[in-house]
């Protein structure tokens, strides 16, 4: 069953951000009648995507062994200040409501970042959630004040003990571990009670590599991560299934890589959760990703079959210091570049940036470009694909506000 976080039609029907995708609809079904009848074609509208991923640098104090951007860490660029500041406000005017700084290298050694937590908070009213290695809490205290219901802090961890987190994550520090880490939740939870705090955990299975070396597994610590998470004061623990990136650039699931039998594995990971449900307290969450549910039920390459057109790359963008991109599982890959980073610094260049979109929405063929990616996106995308086909569906509207983040 796919968990609230991850209903993405449910959240594109909330009445702050339908609108947006009720013009999206609207100008591909009159993208589609243009071509039919051999008008000429609409351009895109002025609007942005709902939520992006911002790389605010590529600056990373870890050497995790199963990081999937580990090309890119710690290659040189960061976000310009100034270029940042307008696009976001750009990106505000035309429909933007949600922000996660993540990836690429670690958010909260950005010079900026709790500066930009304010801005993006106080000034432009943005849902932020930040994804963080952990290492700098004193970082994540400073933005806590600034941040308030719908928000989140994820810390990215995949372990329940000191030595295997170490092992996995090399940090750059002998001070950091996960004792050091959880220590600053109670302190964030004094500072702030509003935002959510997350635990991150990605199950790596014996087998799995990236670039040939194989990593660490850490399925026996499933149940330890989930305790040790409550414990500490976390408000859930999430688990998601390693990727693996291939040759082409996409990031993908592939359970086939594993030394022992693949059912064998799903049997020991769906074990170790029910037994980590089983020893926390129902007010405690477990997540499991949508990925994750169907690995464990068997049907995970049903969600590797993708529409041709994948519309939420209208929707929901990756902004890096190296470009905009049109989707998480392409981050960095020249073929899913959609604009340089400044493609939303002022109306000109988010101008060119529209027609930018519309290239990459005809020229970036999802059945193709992502046949092996098991998508978080798969139901949305074939959702949205079936408003675009008919001209008399209609956007049933959802209650409330909630959470904004795609």
């Amino acid at each position: 069953m796919t968990h609230a976080i991850h209903d993405f039609a449910a959240k594109l029907r909330t009445p702050a951000v339908a609108p947006t995708l009720e013009r999206y609809v609207e100008w591909r079904r009159e993208l589609q009648a243009a071509r039919a009848e051999g008008r000429e074609e609409p351009e895109a509208p002025e609007m942005a995507p709902v939520s992006i991923n911002l790389d605010l640098t590529l600056a990373c104090n870890y050497a995790c062994t199963h990081c999937i951007d580990w090309e890119i860490l710690n290659s040189g660029p960061r976000m310009e200040e100034e270029n940042l500041r307008e696009s976001l406000r750009l990106m505000a005017e035309r429909g933007l409501k949600s922000v996660i700084l993540i990836g690429g290298g670690e958010p909260t050694l950005y010079p900026g970042f709790s500066d930009f937590v304010r801005f993006a908070k106080q000034d432009l009213g943005l849902q932020i959630a930040v994804v963080s290695n952990g290492s700098r809490g004193d970082r994540l205290l400073e933005i806590a004040p600034h941040l308030e219901e719908g928000d989140w802090i994820r810390l990215s961890l995949d372990s329940g003990s000191n030595e295997l987190f170490r092992e996995m994550h090399q940090p750059n520090s002998a001070a950091v571990d996960l004792d050091e880490i959880c220590s600053w939740i109670p302190k964030i939870r004094a500072a702030n009670p509003a935002p959510r705090l997350g635990y991150s955990f990605v199950i790596v299975w014996q087998g799995a590599s990236r670039d040939e070396e194989q990593l660490l597994e850490n399925i026996h610590e499933i149940v330890p991560a989930a305790i040790r998470a409550q414990e500490a004061g976390f408000d859930y623990i999430s688990y998601k299934p390693v990727l693996e990136r291939l040759d082409d650039g996409a990031e993908v699931m592939n359970p086939s890589h594993t030394s022992d039998d693949t059912l064998a594995v799903v049997r020991r990971i769906r074990e170790q959760i029910q037994e980590a449900r089983d020893d926390v307290r129902d007010s405690f969450e477990i997540y499991e990703s949508t990925n994750l549910h169907s690995l464990e039920e068997g049907t995970w390459q049903e969600f590797t079959h993708q529409p041709k057109t994948c519309h939420m790359q209208a929707l929901r963008q990756v902004l890096t210091p190296t470009g905009v991109f049109n989707c998480p599982a392409h981050r960095g890959v020249d073929k899913a570049l959609l604009a340089p980073t400044d493609g939303y610094a002022g109306a000109a260049k988010a101008k060119e940036t529209g027609r930018g979109l519309g290239r990459i929405l005809d020229g970036f063929d999802a059945s193709v470009e992502c046949k092996e990616v098991t998508c978080l996106y798969h139901d949305v995308n074939w959702w949205i694909e079936g408003l675009v086909d008919n001209d008399k569906a209609t956007i049933e509207k959802a209650d409330g506000q909630g959470d904004t983040f795609l």
